[in-house]
């Protein structure tokens, strides 16, 4: 060995867990915000049951509670992936209400089969959702500015071409506004399809490299850039799902309802929002499911309908709308402070019980090369 040669400090090694798999997966599960809000929902809607038990147990009631949260859920799935990316689509609305007006005028205009309206309306709504991404990654504009203002001119668009026109029932045919009403096993289809879609969503975000992107993404931009990551593709494919999403919400609307007013999806993209929020997703990207979304989606359109048969005037629905989402935002401040301090103290912890710095080793070469 030559002088002033040194050694490699050991790797720390790290300690397994002292908990059984069983204990560790309770303890993830309890951890859940998911499962929080889950808890939540049950309560509300045990509560709701009790008061009014045609609530849930009638036959109205039961798919009521499943389908009216199907529109919602599937926008709050297009939000989550923008959200994630510490981006946010305020177009979602607009672009559900012009592609649920697209969806009737093909339907009434041009009699084509009702797989290709169903693939023009996705189709429309990514295209809007590119023009969002477009302005965004390339246009170096913050998606708040960027799709404010979209909401508005594709709400225009919406006003402009609609009028005071309406679609009605009528023009619908009866196959597809029948998604609207049948049901599998009492489950309505449109829920089914919803939860489908959920489930490609959230494996695809959790399991492909380019849904894992997205969250290293939110959480540091900067580094994410550094790391070689294709930041803008993945920020615009992000907007691009949004859009697609919101194209099928404007299917789901015309199933749902069969009359598509100018003033369809007016407002929801608020809700997408919040209902993101409240089922855990960090308005400030790198974290949240879209289960928890999916479960924020079904517990604000649960409340609409459960506070007025508990007694809770309109004025206070809005306030535990408002609370909630309040709550959630103070949570994931709480819980990144908590993380930032475990963090903090785990470095201090590694540098203290760490090896002592290296010294040079003493030469024991007969050549004497180190002097």
């Amino acid at each position: 060995m030559t002088a002033g040669t040194t050694e490699h400090a050991p790797l720390s090694e790290v300690r397994p867990s002292a908990m059984s798999p069983a204990r560790r997966a309770l303890s993830t599960v309890l951890r859940s915000r998911e499962l929080a809000v889950g808890a939540v929902l049950v309560a509300l809607i045990a509560a709701t049951a009790l008061s009014s038990s045609s609530f849930l147990f009638s036959s109205d009631g039961w798919r009521s509670l499943l389908v009216n949260p199907s529109i919602l859920i599937v926008l709050a799935v297009g939000q989550t992936a923008v959200i994630v990316t510490r981006n946010v689509d305020l177009s979602v609305g607009s672009t559900m209400g012009l592609t649920a007006y697209l969806t009737g005028r093909l339907f009434v205009d041009t009699g084509l089969p009702a797989i290709v309206v169903v693939i023009a309306a996705i189709l429309a709504g990514a295209g809007l959702g590119l023009v969002n991404g477009i302005l965004v990654t390339f246009g170096r504009v913050p998606s708040l500015v960027i799709t404010l203002g979209t909401l508005y001119i594709y709400r225009g668009v919406f006003l402009s071409w609609a009028g005071s026109d309406r679609i009605t029932a009528s023009d619908i045919p009866d196959g597809f506004s029948g998604l609207g009403t049948e049901q599998v096993l009492t489950i309505p289809v449109l829920t089914i399809i919803a939860l489908l879609v959920m489930a490609v969503v959230g494996y695809a975000m959790h399991t492909a490299r380019s849904g894992r992107e997205l969250y290293a993404i939110g959480s540091d931009p900067d580094a994410a850039v550094l790391y070689g990551l294709r930041v803008s593709r993945r920020v615009l494919s992000a907007f691009v799902v949004s859009g697609a999403l919101a194209g099928m919400a404007g299917l789901f609307y015309v199933a749902r309802y069969g009359t598509v007013s100018s003033n369809a999806g007016f407002g929801i993209e608020l809700q997408a929002v919040g209902a993101a929020v409240i089922g855990g997703v960090a308005i400030f990207g790198g974290s949240g499911t879209v289960w928890g979304a999916a479960i924020g989606a079904t517990l604000l359109i649960t409340i609409n309908s459960a506070l007025p048969i508990l007694g809770v005037g309109d004025f206070w629905q809005r306030a535990v709308v408002g609370a909630l989402i309040l709550a959630a935002v103070a949570l994931d401040r709480i819980l990144a402070l908590r993380q930032e301090r475990r963090l903090v103290a785990a470095r201090d912890l590694d540098v203290g019980d760490g090896p002592p710095p290296p010294s040079p080793t003493p030469s024991t070469s007969a050549t004497g090369s180190s002097r």
